[in-house]
């Protein structure tokens, strides 16, 4: 994959049952009140640190608040070797009206 597609959530929610991964890019007080079970946060402190521990070939869905930074940090993503990025359409808002039950809370990854 040379560019990032966008996703509902529905497409999303398979994806994560198939074990992709979920890197939320809200800001930490944000994501700490509210995220996508198994979501973990990245932004610009621990970007490169996701990005060395990270398998290039996994699938890696980007979710903002309501998908339009995750463009931006899906493209970003692919042009660092990532082969299988998804930006969330609709983004958090989306999913949590898609898939309450699917919400955790706390800083927790």
């Amino acid at each position: 994959m040379s560019e990032f597609k966008r996703i509902p959530p529905e497409h999303a929610q398979a994806l994560r049952e198939q074990g992709a991964v979920v890197v939320d890019i809200r800001d930490q007080p944000t994501y700490a009140a509210g995220h996508i079970t198994g979501a973990q946060h990245v932004d610009n402190v621990n970007i490169a640190d996701f990005i060395r521990a990270a398998d290039l070939d996994a699938p890696v869905i980007v979710a903002c608040y309501h998908g339009n930074s995750s463009q931006s940090a899906a493209a970003y993503l692919v042009s660092q070797g990532f082969s299988d990025v998804y930006s969330l359409d609709g983004g958090f808002e989306l999913w949590r009206t898609t898939y309450p039950a699917e919400i955790s809370s706390g800083n927790s990854q």
